[in-house]
């Protein structure tokens, strides 16, 4: 019996959910985050809104294109080995991903943080230049 299609669906299901999921999960933790970069709700929404559209396109788009499995499936257990290195490789697109976002919101965050601080104090003496 030819496991492929039902290891493809096996793949999807999965790949989709686990995309939805930490999808959601950066949506709702990050939403704090932009607020805080940004000062502004509105603004903050919109930011977040198009970054988890451009996580979904990313991620299911590889998902897609890591379809195609290398050969055919003739056993339970070639199944489950396609399917966890299939299913691996999202995770490990998913994390990095995830790791990409923190690091450029760290760096957002960074720089607003220091618009906002306020300007250094001036000194109140002066030392002599050493000759």
């Amino acid at each position: 019996m030819d496991l492929i299609l039902p290891t493809y669906i096996a793949y999807l299901i999965i790949s989709i959910l686990l995309t939805v999921w930490v999808a959601r999960t950066l949506h709702r933790n990050g939403r704090v985050f932009l607020v805080d970069v940004f000062r502004r709700e509105d603004l903050a929404d919109s930011v977040n809104h198009l970054l988890v559209v451009g996580f979904y396109l990313v991620n299911l788009g590889y998902v897609t294109l890591a379809l195609k499995l290398g050969g055919e499936i003739l056993s339970s257990r070639g199944a489950v080995e396609a399917l966890s290195g299939k299913v691996g490789g999202v995770l490990l697109v998913l994390g990095f991903m995830h790791f990409f976002n923190l690091f450029v919101f760290s760096r957002m965050r960074k720089r607003a943080r220091l618009r906002h601080e306020p300007p250094p104090v001036e000194p109140d003496s002066h030392l002599a230049p050493a000759h």
